[in-house]
């Protein structure tokens, strides 16, 4: 009898389509499938040619891109010398998540499809195509297709006689387990990351410590947006970026979230324990100190004020003692539940940590061992590196606008990365964070001559900031930028230095202070005002034109 082996692979920007790909795998196992998840990017591409059964669930993200998970994978498979036969072992199945609100709607995964088929992969099913616009989210498209999926396996490898699937009601093994170590083991323990030795370029597997050199508010204390410019020191750490690249910033949750979640479940802060993968072949969760605490798995690693998804509330109905809580997680973990979901959850963006206030009873019930997987890990943020290292070496500065606004929930929400980034006070003493740099979309023109037209209102502002850096540290000149804000004396990001830069002549400035009079200007209205010169850097000139918003 062949082998009853699945493999799913994911690539996943948010983390929607890692969470599918997860219930994927928990399905099989139910299905008494040996099943294996992982990032296409963690999975060896030449290996595909040995694996009978590769189910792929991929996001589209940005206009038409692959996940940054996904592409090495991506490049491989679209090399012009692969065989076109090559995958004819392969039964395969393609499920995308996407948006139809944008024109590549799920591109990543009809191409994907399309490809498979061109190797001579066999499909089980036509691609399906998740879209988040769908009243009841993706599920609308993937809760049949995975019937779908599952009569067309089980058809090609049928259950070993005397076994049956696995009920619904019954929970599967967690995938680690904690083993809690005595409480009188000594073990100095520091949150504090330590910097690297010096090494490859830092990666998310092996990010940098930065230290924090300065943090300063750049609007007035009177403005509703508080906006932050933070200068970081990476002094010997490999980093070099160029204008228009990307800071990736791994954030943590703030002390009181933290106290919060632990009196929650009655965990002991302080506890260490060790992590045990409970399936052999198993990988344990990168960036997780072994032995490990408590408090630094809830601070660094599990995200609690993420906005829970459907897996969550199933799982966490398996926890249930209690009646009636029971009942509204197992409607909220339902087909049918998913718009009253969506209403408790999505809208008014209710992070994992009040939802687990809100059903007491079960969250106490939830064995530690489970942690991992209930909540997902902190995602790291991109941030738009907004200097040079041309004008400020051995530093990097970002723009970051302090995520806070309101919702029906009486409590403001606020952005887990920039609020944590905004209360760090160097003053204070060493302050540090985990950073690593990629390549940004925004590619400058290497011809000196060519001039630059950027439009970048608000924070958008800020890989221009460090373009222009970047320009007339090597000489060049052409450069024309239009901002836009609110008021001049209170959102005026930097003026002192594009005022200094209009005064030498490096520098042509437009400004839109939309709330300054009593219509309203924005940008848009300053290029049309100054059509004429717009025109002539395109024709004559040649010019590129550049937006961030």
């Amino acid at each position: 009898m062949a082998e009853r082996r699945l493999l799913v692979l994911f690539g996943s920007q948010t983390g929607t389509a890692q969470d599918t790909a997860e219930r994927i795998g928990r399905e099989a196992k139910r299905r008494h499938l040996r099943c294996r998840v992982e990032a296409l990017d963690s999975c060896d591409v030449a290996n595909l040619i040995h694996e009978p059964l590769v189910v792929f669930v991929c996001a589209t993200t940005g206009q038409g891109d692959p996940p940054d998970n996904m592409k090495m994978f991506w490049r491989f498979l679209f090399r012009k010398n692969l065989p076109a036969g090559s995958l004819c072992q392969l039964d395969y199945a393609v499920l995308g998540l996407g948006d139809s609100s944008y024109p590549k709607f799920n591109f990543v995964a009809k191409k994907l499809h399309k490809r498979l088929l061109q190797l001579g992969g066999n499909p089980l099913l036509p691609v399906a195509l998740g879209d988040d616009q769908h009243d009841l989210g993706p599920d609308a498209v993937v809760d049949p297709w995975l019937v779908a999926l599952w009569d067309k396996i089980l058809a090609l490898y049928p259950l070993p006689p005397g076994l049956e699937i696995i009920s619904p009601d019954v929970r599967l093994p967690p995938r680690y387990t904690l083993h809690f170590l005595p409480k009188d083991c000594p073990q100095p323990e520091s949150d504090l990351l330590q910097p690297p030795a010096p090494r490859a370029a830092p990666c998310e597997l092996h990010p940098f410590a930065a230290r924090v050199l300065s943090n300063q508010r750049v609007t007035a204390q009177c403005h509703f947006q508080d906006v932050r410019l933070i200068e970081f020191d990476i002094a010997g750490s490999g980093i070099t970026f160029g204008a228009g690249d990307v800071v990736m910033i791994q954030p943590q949750n703030c002390p009181e979230d933290v106290q919060q979640f632990c009196q929650l479940l009655r965990l002991e802060p302080h506890r260490r324990f060790v992590l045990e993968p409970t399936e052999p072949g198993t990988a344990l969760p990168p960036l997780l100190p072994q032995p490990c605490t408590v408090r630094y798995l809830v601070t660094h690693y599990l995200d609690i004020s993420c906005v829970p998804r459907r897996s969550f509330f199933e799982l966490l109905a398996s926890f249930s003692t209690n009646e009636l809580e029971r009942e509204k997680l197992q409607e909220f973990s339902s087909a049918q539940g998913q718009e009253e979901l969506y209403s408790y959850c999505n809208r008014p963006r209710r992070t994992t940590l009040e939802a687990m206030w809100d059903f007491p009873h079960t969250t106490c019930a939830i064995p530690a061992d489970y942690l991992l997987d209930l909540i997902p890990r902190i995602r790291p943020r991109a941030f738009s590196i907004a200097s040079s290292m041309l004008a400020h070496p051995e530093r990097m500065q970002i723009l970051v606008a302090v995520v806070r606004y309101k919702t029906r929930l009486s409590k403001p929400r606020r952005g887990l990365c920039s609020t944590w980034l905004a209360s760090l006070t160097p003053e204070q003493g060493d302050v540090r964070v985990p950073l690593w740099v990629k390549k940004g979309g925004m590619k400058f023109p290497a011809d000196p001559a060519t001039p630059v037209i950027m439009i970048g209102p608000g924070t958008g502002v800020a890989p221009f900031r460090a373009a222009i850096q970047e320009r007339v540290a090597l000489g060049r000149r052409g450069n024309c930028l239009f901002f836009g804000c609110r008021y001049k004396s209170k959102d005026f990001y930097c003026q002192a230095e594009w005022e200094e830069l209009v005064t030498k002549g490096l520098l042509t400035l437009f400004t839109a202070f939309s709330r300054d009079q009593e219509e309203k200007v924005y940008v848009q209205h300053r290029i049309r005002e100054n059509g004429r010169l717009v025109w002539e850097l395109l024709s004559s000139g040649n010019a590129h034109v550049y937006l961030a918003g």
